[in-house]
């Protein structure tokens, strides 16, 4: 197949057109404008705080949409603080009387609305804003947030990763809004551009590909990056740190850059030369790679206290722990897989709600163990065949289900635990196993290609299942999905459940969508 991607107007390009062209109509209003359609027009109320998410329903702001992300970050590598300025170019969804955005830990400077000042409040989890006037509904505006930050800061939840020399950031499931102002869920995917501004004998790397680079006065560079598809908050990466960019080419012309600590680079090398391979086994399954570029981000820090997970699938530049990396190929590859599925389902195709994380980290999972097993590793429970793997996670479904629910019925509390991960392989082993390889494949193909760039769900999936199978699956995927107890499993009627324990322990947890090899790979 032929490497492909879908190219945006450049997102500062857009953000430069909305302030001279949105309030125009509310200011009109507001100044005593009686026009038969501003009468009809609703009156404007504050828009929903929440996106509805039955997982996290406290994320996102319903009353409008964001199109684009601007960041402007410059860090001091002296104060080891952020200056940062969000320009975000939205479209309403409703008339508008205020808004809100996530943000957490931020110190906020000002925030100007189509280029007027506004007034606002920080409150919880959100910055509260008060436009000078009410926003028409299904109109574009700017907003910009002046803002400082602290990696460093103790917070409840956060995404920052501080490091000996700089950081790297950690978004998912919900700490984005601890880095930038922004909606906060991956419902809301943009366009985003990084422009970041480091001491010179520093780099700053963010998502997506590299457009200019530049010489300030101080001996500063700033870099600027433009993610050419758009992105969920969850999946931003931005990072500083004393790095070498290396790149070569993958299968298919595919652009690889891998951000590597200097001091790390050669002990590094046989985990990045691994990529090509992966890609090129993963594209004969899933089809072209879905992105600019991808890589790895060994990030220079290896404290447990500054993250407690192996692997994050940022986009385009997954975020790695780096002794992770030093292994042998058999101790990462299966793992170095799981992250690169990223790319599609979770990435290209994310959740529309955290209840769907299955779909993510199930497809992971699967494709990383099918990896594995093909080259004859033997797994963490010592087992070398999907079959025997499954038949082992077949027998503790009853319990899986018990203590952290069915597998598309998280909570906050279980969202991560095994149950989304080797449950979910568990559920996709089932379906190809009942419909057979050939439409499973086809299952998936189309399901890729109807929602790239979008969002999807678990009724999404059950949808396409059953239009390419020819037949309704809503009935058996639902009952895999949803149940109480483990269905049959079709093709192996000898398999069985282990009947429940009360006094067992839920299955192991693990940080958002940071995969611990050991345990299930």
């Amino acid at each position: 197949m032929r490497y492909r991607t879908r190219l945006t107007a450049p997102a500062a390009a857009l953000l430069g057109t909305a302030a001279a062209t949105t309030l125009a109509p509310s200011a009109h209003a507001a100044s005593g404008g009686t026009s038969k359609s501003a009468s009809r027009k609703k009156n404007p109320t504050p828009g929903a705080e929440t996106l509805g998410d039955s997982v996290y329903p406290s994320l996102g702001n319903d009353g409008y949409r964001v199109a684009a992300y601007h960041l402007d970050l410059a860090y001091d590598a002296t104060t080891q603080l952020v200056e940062g300025e969000a320009t975000l170019r939205v479209r309403t969804t409703q008339a508008l009387s205020r808004l809100s955005l996530d943000a957490l830990g931020l110190d906020i400077r000002s925030v100007r609305v189509a280029g007027r000042t506004a007034t606002y409040e920080q409150v919880d989890e959100k910055l509260r804003i008060t436009p000078d006037c009410a926003l028409p509904a299904h109109t574009w505006t700017t907003i910009c947030v002046a803002y400082g930050a602290d990696p460093r800061r103790a917070l409840t939840h956060t995404a920052w990763v501080p490091t000996p020399d700089g950081f790297a950031v950690c978004p998912q499931p919900n700490s984005a809004h601890t880095v930038f102002p922004c909606n906060d869920h991956p419902l809301d995917k943009a366009d985003l551009t990084v422009r970041i501004t480091v001491p010179s004998t520093l780099r700053g790397v963010a998502s997506g590909a590299l457009v200019r680079t530049e010489s300030l006065d101080g001996d500063r560079t700033a870099y600027t990056y433009r993610s050419r598809s758009p992105i969920a908050t969850e999946l931003v990466q931005i990072t500083v740190g004393d790095y070498v960019v290396k790149e070569r080419q993958g299968p298919n012309g595919l652009p690889l850059r891998d951000v590597v600590p200097v001091a790390r680079a050669a002990a590094l090398e046989p985990a990045l030369a691994l990529t090509p391979g992966l890609v090129a086994w993963l594209e004969q399954r899933l089809g072209a790679y879905p992105f600019e570029t991808y890589g790895l981000l060994p990030c220079n820090s290896d404290s447990p206290t500054a993250f407690d997970f192996t692997g994050l699938e940022t986009q385009t530049l997954t975020l790695y722990k780096p002794n992770f990396l030093l292994q042998e190929e058999k101790k990462i590859g299966s793992h170095m897989m799981h992250e690169l599925v990223h790319s599609y389902f979770g990435n290209s195709v994310s959740p529309g709600n955290w209840a769907d994380l299955w779909l993510n980290e199930g497809h992971a999972d699967f494709y990383g163990l099918l990896y594995r097993y093909e080259r004859g590793w033997t797994d963490s429970l010592g087992l070398t065949t999907m079959e025997a793997r499954m038949k082992d996670t077949y027998a503790r479904g009853d319990q899986w289900r018990h203590d952290s629910g069915p597998v598309a019925a998280p909570n906050e509390a279980n969202l991560f635990d095994s149950q989304r991960y080797v449950g979910g392989v568990l559920v996709l082993y089932a379906l190809r196993e009942f419909v057979g390889e050939a439409v499973f494949g086809a299952i998936e193909h189309t399901f890729l290609d109807r929602y790239r760039n979008a969002t999807a769900t678990t009724e999404n999936y059950i949808s396409v299942a059953s239009e390419i199978a020819g037949q309704d699956l809503s009935g058996f995927l639902r009952e895999w999905l949803y149940g109480t107890t483990t269905p049959r499993m079709p093709g192996h009627p000898d398999w069985t459940v282990t009947p429940v324990h009360t006094s067992l322990t839920a299955p192991r947890k693990r940080r958002a969508g940071h995969h611990d090899n050991s345990a299930t790979l």
